[in-house]
């Protein structure tokens, strides 16, 4: 060990003593498709493409990079493309899928019914998606069967078994973590990834443009809004309120719409932790609650917990939920379809609290509570 830790000391030596004009050379051949995104890159160096994967999970060590291209003779490490078969286990990736037309490639997911997809419902209804079982406890020995060429994964740490059982049998494994963006326009970066495994990379790269320059210019109409509405979010998990932190993608959403998110000031990019009294006592006047967990009605909340009726938002009747918007089998269009659209997502936000600014714009993902 110590051997190799000398002998990587020593590189690191003659790396660093390299002409500039050298290091210049190299740096210009480096070429990055990725704009937003913190998660994965896609760079091209020289003629070799690489696909790195940052962020896979939460509190990853490490990063993992694959190299792209057409051999069938390949290493751990290599991936052949375009890909022709492939399981994913993420309804953000089905949405994705369908943005770049590579649907008819999927070939089987964990808990169809939590697909919303009109189009690929009826490819699950034809049997050409297969059910796969739990996404912690895939049905492995299904999946084999399907022979897939690539699994697309999903998860909060790299300990599911499941995985490791799959790529021990030949199948690589690539952790797809666009659920740990901080911005939505990082999230919805992420249909790059699925196009160049596909060999999609100009459809991806056309439709990302598009969606950043609605999101960009209804960002802009944002700022002509009157006043600075005030927004609470989030709901009780037992006897904890978990509340967007203000480095959060929400929080971008609350910030990009010019409204007063309560929470702003914040750190981290997952969910605060609160109690239902620091809750009352920063948010009890919010005038909008944007975003209540699973809940579709009050009377569901109040049953849930009295504390709800507290809050001016629950009173006034100024709460907003995408727990109501469902697909055929129960799916939530919200969990599948927003990530690859935050143009739409800001357009609600902005319809909710300054609708004057969008006076022909239908809610697409949120609807207001009953």
């Amino acid at each position: 060990m110590k051997h190799i830790l000398s002998l990587l000391i020593i590189s690191s030596f003659f790396f660093s003593c390299q002409n500039k004009s050298d290091q210049k050379t190299v740096n210009k051949s480096v070429k990055s498709t990725i704009k937003y995104a913190k998660g994965f890159d896609i760079v091209t160096i020289g003629n070799q493409k690489k696909l790195i994967i940052k962020k896979p999970y939460q509190n990853a060590k490490h990063e993992f990079t694959y190299l792209l291209g057409n051999k069938t003779d390949l290493s751990k490490n290599e991936l052949k493309i375009p890909i022709k078969n492939i399981v994913v286990t993420s309804t953000t990736h089905i949405a994705m899928l369908e943005q770049i037309g590579t649907e008819n490639f999927l070939k089987g997911f964990p808990q169809t019914n939590f697909i919303s997809s009109e189009k690929t419902r009826k490819r699950i209804a034809d049997s050409k998606i297969i059910e796969l079982g739990n996404e912690q406890t895939i049905n492995t020995e299904r999946l084999i069967e399907l022979a897939p060429e690539l699994v697309i994964g999903f998860g909060l740490n790299g300990n599911n078994k499941s995985y490791k059982t799959i790529e021990r049998n030949g199948i690589p494994v690539i952790y797809n973590g666009d659920w740990l963006e901080e911005t939505a326009l990082g999230r919805a970066e992420w249909v790059k990834f699925f196009g160049v495994l596909f060999n999609k990379e100009k459809e991806a790269d056309s439709l990302f443009n598009i969606i950043e320059n609605n999101y960009l210019a209804v960002k802009k109409i944002a700022l002509k809004g009157g006043g600075f509405p005030s927004i609470i979010s989030g709901n009780l998990f037992k006897d904890t309120w978990y509340m967007p932190a203000g480095e959060s993608f929400i929080a971008t959403y609350f910030k990009d719409a010019n409204t007063n998110y309560l929470w702003k000031n914040t750190k981290g990019n997952g969910s605060l932790p609160l109690s239902i009294e620091s809750v009352l006592d920063k948010g009890k006047d919010a005038t909008f609650w944007i975003g209540c967990g699973l809940f579709e009605n009050k009377e569901d909340m109040l049953r849930s917990n009295q504390y709800y009726n507290s809050f001016t938002a629950f009173k006034e009747k100024e709460i907003y939920t995408y727990a109501t918007k469902k697909g055929a089998t129960g799916g939530l269009i919200y969990f599948e379809k927003s990530p690859t659209r935050p143009d739409l997502v800001l357009k609600d936000i902005i319809k909710i609290t300054n609708p004057d600014l969008l006076p022909n714009y239908t809610l697409t993902f949120f609807e207001k509570m009953n």
